[in-house]
């Protein structure tokens, strides 16, 4: 008889079982906690809530081919839906920290490129096609094979581009950095806050919870950036509701009349896949599409993997669970031309979760199901301004600055590449570009060199379509 049924006989007690959040999300085995992962995931929501308010803003501000104008009402419902849907979707099944809503810049190109040339229910359907084209590259594993056939020195730019783009994504957003005017005649494209000068009591907020989130951060209290976040917001209603504060920069703080609000999903399901191929015509309908794809899969790589190194996940350069992680990502568009969201990706401020300790997709279905609670208390979400949320971005940029450690800067092959990809990031506001022009860089030294085998064919093959896509509106007019 065997030492174990001896023990049974006895009625010793079976071994535990491992709980139901382990082993879905292996918390433990990532060193991470229950009460971390809420504490992410909540910090991760405030920190992006801002988009049900931004993305009916942009997608308010254009009309269609035929005039027609979407409300604030069922945007604001379909961009809380989508991203409710996919967040948690990524949690399930990509276990990872990394919360999806609608996409910067891509919903810029929806609005103000593609509306304008179709129906919005045609350009809607151009986004599911790109979701479509995303979900088939994963299905075949070429996008994998893309995110690991860039070397590690590129990814690792990424990071550090992508920290530089959300600390100024940060500062912009509260006013501490602006643009300055064009009718100014000045070289200098950006300034130090209204004419140079840091002024008025939003941007006083703004400092407040920037200092505030540095000290508690270096502090290493739990919670930090949540903490700053809720005091900076605190204060911010404060001055609006008892001062009558004005000036705000994107949400003026006040407490709700109401807090619950019907949800209008007019938009769900409001598609017509092919018909921008007739109204906007083949060659610009296809370009609108390969702008759609390439910046999608690119954004993302780069979100995903700047994010996922910050969290300790990768191994060996390479992620847990990647292709799932890619195929919700391409979900995601799908999602957000169905709900008339405009496309879906992994948002930067999943750092901001990460930064209080998320490892997990615990952290993602916390997210996604507090934005599914923004569906009947949207009136909640305009209580955070973005000069209280923006410190958490500049304080994250910081940390994945950091990774400049690990960068090579010894080696010639790496420098220029690596340095064009870190500064393209946030000089033009896109990940896209970065990768692309740190990408042309690299294959041209290692061609130049005579070491174009190391590069291989795949980013061979990127980079010729990299300089197409830099080039696409030469390229169009000449098939025009």
């Amino acid at each position: 008889m065997t030492r174990t049924e001896s023990e049974l006989r006895l009625g010793s007690p079976p071994p535990p079982r491992t709980p139901l959040f382990e082993r879905i999300f292996e918390i433990r085995g990532r060193g991470s906690t229950v009460g971390r992962e809420i504490r992410g995931g909540v910090t991760t929501f405030v920190a992006i809530v801002y988009i049900v308010l931004l993305n009916p803003l942009i997608l308010g501000a254009s009309a269609d081919i035929t005039g027609a104008r979407l409300s604030t009402g069922e945007l604001t419902t379909a961009t809380a839906l989508s991203a409710a849907v996919v967040t948690v979707l990524m949690g399930l099944v990509g276990n990872a920290p990394l919360a999806l809503a609608a996409g910067l810049g891509v919903n810029g190109v929806v609005a103000f490129q593609m509306a304008p040339a179709m129906t919005w229910p045609q350009a809607f359907g151009l986004v599911i096609l790109e979701g479509v084209c995303i979900v088939a590259m994963v299905l075949g594993g070429l996008r994998e094979r893309i995110m690991n056939a860039i070397p590690k020195p590129l990814k690792t730019a990424l990071t550090v581009g992508i920290g530089l783009y959300i600390a100024l994504v940060g500062l912009v957003s509260a006013g501490f950095v602006t643009r300055t005017p064009d009718s100014a005649h000045s070289t200098v494209p950006v300034r130090l806050g209204i004419n140079g000068h840091l002024v008025g009591w939003p941007m006083a907020v703004f400092c407040f919870g920037l200092l505030l989130m540095i000290v508690l951060t270096a502090r290493k209290v739990p919670g930090a950036i949540l903490i700053s976040i809720v005091a900076a917001t605190v204060l911010a209603i404060v001055l609006n509701e008892v001062f009558h504060v004005s000036g705000w920069q994107l949400v003026s703080p006040k407490v709700p009349d109401s807090l619950v609000s019907a949800p209008d999903f007019s938009l769900l399901g409001h598609i017509d896949l092919f018909g921008g191929f007739v109204t906007a015509g083949p060659i610009a309908a296809t370009v609108f599409l390969f702008t759609l794809v390439l910046s999608g899969f690119f954004d993302a790589m780069g979100t995903i993997t700047s994010v996922s190194d910050e969290a300790g996940l990768a191994r060996d350069g390479r992620i847990p669970r990647m292709n799932r992680i890619l195929f919700v990502d391409g979900i995601g568009a799908v999602v957000g031309g169905t709900t008339g969201a405009s496309p879906n990706t992994v948002f930067l401020e999943s750092a901001a979760g990460v930064g209080e300790g998320a490892r997990t997709g615990l952290a993602s279905v916390v997210t996604g199901l507090l934005f599914a609670a923004t569906l009947a208390f949207t009136p909640l979400a305009s209580v955070v301004p973005a000069e209280a949320a923006a410190p958490a971005l500049v304080v994250i940029g910081a940390m994945m600055m950091a990774q400049c450690r690990n960068i090579p800067w010894h080696e010639s092959d790496y420098v220029i590449p690596v340095f064009l990809t870190i500064a393209i990031i946030p000089f033009t506001y896109s990940i896209t570009n970065g990768v692309g022009a740190g990408l042309i860089a690299f294959v041209l030294i290692k061609v130049c060199k005579g070491k174009w085998r190391e590069t291989g064919w795949l980013l061979t093959v990127l980079a010729v379509i990299f300089a197409v896509y830099f080039g696409v509106n030469g390229v169009e007019a000449l098939f025009r």
